[in-house]
């Protein structure tokens, strides 16, 4: 049997369950924010072998090969792109490893916009 005490408090036991159902539960959110992709539209060249540059710009400007690299260069009149291959292992396909953007002047340019200007050169031919 209960004691006196004891009946007295199951009210108070039953209303303090009740209300903490009722509270808002507050989500678990992962705080950290996506990493933000530096050379967004680079991955559109680098990694990629010489045909599928080809398919993205058309035939290069300069082909220059000093085995065993090989460098491709695609000019307009808003820039420059040159692409460096270079084999992953001995006998494999070179693939782009390092790409450099600069305007017709010279000067350094954001190499995902100059892969962007190129490639709509090549939609509007």
């Amino acid at each position: 049997m209960l004691s006196g005490d004891m009946k007295r408090s199951i009210p108070l036991i039953a209303l303090t369950l009740m209300l903490a159902a009722c509270g808002e539960t507050i989500p678990v959110v992962n705080a950290t924010p996506p990493p933000v992709r530096v050379d967004m539209g680079l991955d559109r060249v680098m990694g990629h072998d010489a045909r599928a540059l080809i398919a993205l710009f058309g035939n290069p400007d300069q082909d220059m090969r000093e085995p065993p690299a090989r460098k491709l260069q695609y000019a307009s009149g808003v820039c420059v792109l040159d692409a460096y291959l270079y084999p992953p292992a001995a006998g494999r396909e070179p693939l782009v490893t390092h790409i450099d953007a600069r305007s017709p002047a010279g000067d350094d340019i954001d190499r995902a916009s100059c892969i962007a200007a190129l490639s709509r050169r090549k939609a509007a031919r």
